[in-house]
């Protein structure tokens, strides 16, 4: 039997595979979600964005003129991706087609790309939603029609193009990265979704005070999305009519889920401001930033082995005390558990931010790495090579190796490179102050002792 899409030809079939058709009727229309009722017909109407979307920027210029080529936009969820891609479509009056990576397969890709080769009456606007779903081989099944114009690409994407969108396609587009949108912007479009009587909730004669809109919009996280179908949900629980009250809204706070991937771009994002805020001594930033991570189901032991490392690459000598910290921080998070180890999370981050910083061991032993991988490696003294058994014995291995505590504050002036180098240089932070001062005793007694051997 023929396959359902079998039944469609030429444009026909564009439109039978396209989502979010304009020729769709008002009773359609009535049942889709407010979020996609209230989407902007053009890019003027499109809110926030104004570092693309600004009068003089790339993008609208290149819309106005009829000349953009493939575009791919990068941002989280409810920022305005599907939206530009449709305003632009509609702008250009091309047509538009609408595929979600996680359901298209490459048969389909082949029929939308074998369509629009032949319907040349209008360009085809080709949006692939979560474009970082396709594979090597579904992206590149792209680039033909891409370079000949046969259509044009709009990619939406949550996750970092240059992890997962293929280089030639990458290279053939203009990447545009969209932020979170403001609270004060999610709330003036809850504020007009409420009085549309059209394509809003209007009919219903609700209204909501200010502050009660912007409250509702910093529970969404910048998601334009997410906001206007929370709205809609309370909205259907509060008589026509009346206010929407805090009360209202309460519902939705209680069983609020904050924006986070575990394993993609909010996890090394999240973890990377973590980290820099400890280095950088906030500690009120390295606990709010924590409090993400925990909030948003990441594991705690992960959290404890990132302290584990940051205790000794950027705490350091400063205080020593910082490690065995760190790894008591990760045994309690594994025999814990949530939700108490946030205790000692919390505990462990603090003091780290508040520690003083030294990356001097850190620097000392890459540099050290970085001089064995240039080479050449230099030989073990023979002085320092171990003398057990008979033949090390006959080499003379050990021979002349002068004990240290034979010495006073066990310095003998020998050297331990046969080539010596310096590879770790002190900072003048916390404990590595007394480190230093050492260090430059120990470096004085050695010329003292050898200028005494030589004489």
């Amino acid at each position: 039997m023929a396959g359902q899409n079998d039944l469609f030809t030429g444009e026909e079939e564009l439109e039978f595979i396209g989502e979010g058709n304009p020729s769709k009727g008002a009773a359609d229309t009535k049942r889709q979600p407010l979020a996609a009722r209230m989407r902007p017909s053009s890019l003027k109407e499109v809110v926030g964005q104004d570092h693309i979307l600004g009068n003089e920027m790339l993008l609208p210029r290149l819309v106005r003129s009829n000349t953009f080529g493939s575009l791919l936009f990068y941002g989280p969820p409810g920022c305005g991706k599907t939206s530009m891609a449709e305003a632009i479509s509609q702008e250009t009056n091309s047509r538009f087609v609408r595929i979600n990576a996680v359901m298209s397969n490459v048969g389909e890709l082949r029929q939308i790309l074998s369509a629009a080769r032949r319907i040349e009456s209008k360009d085809t606007v080709l949006f692939i939603d979560e474009i970082h779903r396709f594979n090597k081989s579904q992206q590149d099944l792209l680039l033909p029609d891409v370079e000949a114009g046969v259509i044009r690409l709009i990619g939406a994407t949550t996750h970092n193009p240059g992890f997962y969108v293929n280089p030639p396609l990458l290279s053939r587009s203009h990447l545009f990265r969209l932020e979170p949108h403001e609270p004060e912007t999610v709330a003036a479009v809850m504020r007009r979704a409420l009085e549309d009587g059209e394509r809003g909730l209007g009919e219903r004669g609700q209204f909501a005070d200010g502050e009660i809109l912007l409250g509702l919009a910093r529970l969404c996280d910048g998601d334009l999305r997410r906001g206007l179908n929370a709205l809609e949900v309370i909205s259907m629980g509060v008589p026509e009519g009346e206010a929407i009250t805090k009360e209202a809204v309460a519902l939705f706070a209680s069983e609020r889920q904050i924006r986070y991937d575990a394993d993609e771009d909010d996890h090394y994002d999240t973890i990377s401001a973590f980290i820099k805020s400890m280095r950088g001594g906030d500690p009120d930033a390295a606990v709010y930033w924590l409090a993400k991570m925990l909030a948003g189901g990441e594991d705690p032991r992960f959290i404890a082995r990132r302290l584990v490392i940051f205790a000794s690459e950027d705490v350091g000598l400063a205080d020593s005390s910082a490690l065995p910290l760190a790894t008591a921080t990760l045994q309690a998070c594994e025999f814990v558990g949530m939700p108490e180890c946030r205790i000692n999370l919390g505990h462990c981050v603090t003091y780290m931010a508040m520690a003083p910083k030294s990356n001097s061991a850190y620097l000392a032993v890459n540099s050290a790495l970085a001089s064995i991988k240039q080479g050449p490696v230099q030989e073990v003294p023979l002085e320092l090579k171990d003398k057990g058994g008979k033949a090390s014995k006959q080499l003379g291995n050990g021979q002349d190796y002068e004990y240290s505590h034979g010495f006073g504050e066990n310095i003998s002036g020998q050297d331990f490179m046969r080539q010596p180098q310096v590879f770790f240089e002190p900072n003048r932070v916390g404990a590595e102050i007394e480190i230093a001062k050492r260090l430059e005793r120990w470096k004085s007694l050695k010329a003292e002792r050898r200028k005494n051997k030589g004489s």
